[in-house]
């Protein structure tokens, strides 16, 4: 596991700081004295990043990733030694609606990153490219958990556009250009920030706590995995800290990580509202999701830590349950600052 010393005094870039994901890591790696720089697209002030004040302990830089003159500057005058590359449009029903954009962030962004990196970035020593389980595509549950060495096999937009983002950062990590790159393929991430509500679990806290109407997304027979938001930073600080010492060990690997603990989406709603003490609503909610439908979704996906675990030393630290009360908590402050005392 990396120590926090190790980031003191780094210079380290976040695309998608902004994000749900963006905003943890710059948390944990502020509060390890990192110097931290992030770009975001626009300035959405409903955030992690700007909720938790990080933006005044981080420069933020406005523009597009696929800007090419704009992120040769950024990298140029940066002189980073880390490069976490997290900022992707990551819903499925968008993909859906909106492939063409989908497409044009998730790949057209990190080969348009990369290259500027491979032009004039070369005093970066690791670059941590943020990919998904759902690039694996459907496999039965009987081949769960994915292992890394599964071929990709992507249907729907979304998914295929981190797929193609993968193949083209490991086209960037091999001998003709030789970046220091490892893709990092996790399961579903909860916690503290995640402030986009079509995600399961921050859409379901609003809704037992009493802000909205909860609207099933399926029939709740989905099989998924979900890891904690602080246990995820934690990863990426262990990967790309053992990256930069030794590129030449990990340099274009691929590392799946998850808690290897399945659990139906179903069970997640019933464990959340009896958390929050509506039983009475969860009966209702039960009885919409019988009749449900979903599109573009993987009927079961979950993963393992055993690979991360042999190289960097890593496990999840947080149980669902744990990890559920902590976000419950940080939710009821949220909402209660922005939207007032809930019914």
């Amino acid at each position: 596991m990396t120590s926090s010393n190790s980031w003191a005094q780094r210079n380290v870039l976040i695309t998608g700081i902004n994000g749900f994901i963006g905003g943890n890591l710059a948390r944990r790696l502020i509060a390890d004295g990192a110097t931290v720089t992030g770009i975001e697209r626009n300035q959405n002030r409903q955030s992690m990043l700007y909720h938790e004040g990080l933006d005044k302990h981080a420069q933020i830089v406005n523009g597009e990733l696929c800007d090419m003159a704009f992120l040769e500057r950024v990298i140029a005058e940066g002189q980073f030694d880390t490069c976490f590359h997290l900022a992707a449009q990551v819903e499925v029903g968008v993909g859906l609606t909106s492939p063409y954009s989908t497409f044009e962030t998730n790949i057209r962004g990190t080969y348009t990153l990369l290259d500027a990196i491979r032009k004039v970035g070369s005093s970066i020593k690791a670059i941590v490219i943020a990919s998904t389980d759902k690039a694996y595509g459907s496999y039965p549950s009987e081949a769960m958990p994915y292992q890394e060495d599964y071929p990709l096999k992507p249907q729907f937009p979304y998914d295929t556009s981190k797929a193609c983002a993968d193949l083209i950062a490991q086209s960037y990590a091999n001998d003709v250009f030789g970046l220091p790159i490892v893709i990092t393929r996790f399961c579903n991430i909860y916690g503290p920030g995640q402030l986009n509500f079509s995600a399961l679990i921050p859409d379901a806290i609003q809704c037992g706590l009493g802000y909205k109407t909860f609207i099933p997304r399926g029939d709740g027979s989905h099989i998924r995995d979900f890891i904690y938001s602080a246990d995820v930073a934690d990863l990426y600080a262990c990967i790309a800290d053992a990256l930069a010492k030794s590129p030449d060990n990990f340099r274009g690997k691929v590392y799946n990580a998850g808690t290897n603990q399945p659990r139906s989406v179903r069970s997640i709603i019933e464990q959340l509202f009896e958390m929050l003490g509506k039983k009475d609503d969860l009966k209702a909610i039960l009885t919409r999701m019988k009749s449900a439908s979903t599109t573009g979704e993987i009927d079961t996906q979950y993963m393992d830590f055993k690979t991360v675990k042999r190289d960097f030393g890593w496990q999840p630290k947080t149980s669902f349950d744990d990890g559920l009360r902590q976000t419950i908590d940080w939710f009821e402050g949220y909402l209660r600052t922005e939207k007032g005392p809930h019914s």
